[in-house]
């Protein structure tokens, strides 16, 4: 097997132990940062009121143990053709609070998607987690708002590493904030604010995971809807009904919404028709199947995936919108939050307490062994007492016989190290003629330079070559005439052979 293929393999096991550990790891992480007040068990309640044309429609909703109910709705007619006024918001919900039981309901104030600005934008990735100030400096840019008077949210769509795809939705703060105040002054603060399309977008992921649909609302004046990729909204659409014939109403829904079905399919997107019918006959659904090519689900015929609804003329996009505040895996909207997300810290006081009673278990699990291991460590220090004196003895030997062989090797060495530059010294005396001198030596462990005085400096370099120490003789610099010394001033640089340690014991026991 090549180097390769091995690496290959020994990085394929890493990989799989790895997902193994992340697998056996995840749950325990779960169980050690488990609270009591965590999201999937904590009970929880809400109240969703939505902004309607002639209506205010308020959905009770509660969580108890992950279940999601909704425990009742309340409908209040106003004026035709326009949404209610923040007074009147205030005046009603008072009353269905008190109806419904719901005290100490969180608030979610649902405005509707005519009065939001729904766009995506582009950034690079680079941005990172400061994606939210991004958006408040470009909000100018892409909205008709200043950040100061936009209330907004967005939700990442596509993240590919190089580009981050955003849906923003923004509000004009002046006409959100008035009904926030007027519902403060009747004692109910609102702690969100979402979108009917939003809620449209839970309501669609809540009933199938995958959250591809095709949001279909109908009453006697028209219809409108949206295409939902994974809970978002990416397509809207609206039209009116010219005529009551159910078959030419058919023809005209089928005609606004075949195209985004057909273009949702070359995206690999299979969405399914979800139909909230307001005024219409049975017959209009068999006859969008047939129109469509597609299943129709008609809200309202059965409960919403588990979740009981008590009124055949509820708001799904408050029953969205309630479900949005209470399921921990929805991608909520909440325009107070200005794209800013607190983030949520993992509880640590039940892992405290898990640990503190492990640390105490493997405690009592070492404790025994090392109790007996302990014993026989006494027994055994019973019998090395008479010893002790002996064993100092040989300690005191020991360290005098290391402090005798360091010496020993230290003289070694300088017997077999320094005759060699004492050598080197002697040859240059023998080597130089008796009308040179020298004034410095300076030697390496690979060159010798020397510098001094000769009556004729050319002389030397052949000397010096014929010596068995040295090589490369060369002039260091050009050499110059002292008149006062009558000699020629000179600096030779050359490296020498070297002679080996063995070598130079050789030499000393034949000369002895």
């Amino acid at each position: 097997m090549s180097a390769t293929a091995q690496i290959k393999k020994i990085i394929s096991i890493a990989a799989g132990s790895a997902g193994k550990l992340k697998s056996i790891w995840l749950p325990v992480r779960r169980v050690l940062t488990f609270s009591p007040a965590d999201d999937t068990v904590a009970p929880r309640q809400t109240l969703s009121v939505s902004l309607e044309k002639g209506a205010l429609q308020v959905v009770f909703g509660t969580r108890f143990l992950s279940r999601i109910s909704i425990r009742g709705a309340r409908s209040y007619a106003f004026e035709e053709n326009r949404h209610p006024l923040p007074e009147e918001v205030a005046s009603s919900l008072p009353l269905a609070v008190s109806e419904l039981g719901a005290y100490g309901s969180d608030i979610t104030l649902v405005i509707p998607k005519s009065w939001v600005i729904i766009k995506t934008a582009e950034f690079p990735s680079t941005v990172g987690e400061t994606v939210a100030d991004v958006i408040s400096y470009e909000m100018d840019r892409l909205t008709p708002f200043t950040q100061d008077e936009a209330l907004y949210d967005f939700r990442v769509l596509k993240d590919d590493g190089k580009r981050i795809t955003l849906l923003l939705m923004a509000a004009k703060a002046d006409v959100v904030r008035p009904y926030i105040k007027s519902l403060g002054e009747a004692g109910l603060a609102v702690s969100r604010v979402s979108v009917s399309l939003a809620g449209i977008g839970t309501l669609c992921l809540y009933i199938d995971r995958k959250g591809d649909a095709l949001f279909l609302e109908t009453d006697d004046r028209g219809f409108d809807g949206g295409l939902f990729e994974k809970g978002t909204v990416t397509q809207v659409f609206s039209g009116s009904f010219l005529s009551a014939d159910e078959k030419e109403r058919s023809e005209t829904i089928s005609a606004e919404i075949k195209d985004l079905i057909e273009a949702s399919k070359t995206q690999g997107l299979v969405p399914e028709l979800i139909a909230v019918l307001k005024g219409q006959s049975p017959g209009l659904r068999e006859s969008l199947k047939l129109r469509l090519n597609m299943p129709v689900r008609v809200m309202g015929e059965k409960d919403i995936a588990g979740v009981q609804v008590s009124s055949s003329n509820i708001s799904y996009a408050a029953v969205g919108c309630a479900i949005e505040s209470l399921w921990p895996a929805a991608k909520d909207i909440n325009l107070l939050t200005k794209g800013r997300r607190e983030v949520t810290k993992i509880p640590v006081t039940l892992t405290v307490a898990l640990l503190l009673a492990i640390g105490a278990a493997l405690i009592f699990y070492f404790i025994t062994p090392l109790k007996i291991e302990e014993k026989r460590l006494q027994e055994i220090s019973s019998q090395l007492v008479p010893r002790k004196e002996e064993a100092k003895k040989v300690e005191a030997l020991q360290k005098e016989v290391a402090g005798l062989e360091a010496e020993i090797g230290s003289i070694n060495n300088f017997k077999g190290e320094k005759p060699l530059t004492l050598n080197l010294l002697k040859e240059l005396t023998l080597i130089l003629p008796k009308t040179a001198w020298l004034t410095r030596v300076r030697a390496t462990d690979s060159t010798v330079d020397i510098e001094g005085y000769a009556s004729t400096a050319t002389e030397l370099l052949p000397k010096l070559e014929a010596s068995k120490y040295f090589r490369k003789v060369e002039f260091a610099s050009p050499t110059f005439r002292d008149m006062k010394m009558n000699a020629d001033r000179f600096t030779i640089k050359m490296e020498f052979e070297g002679v080996t340690r063995s070598e130079g014991e050789k030499q000393k026991n034949e000369k002895k």
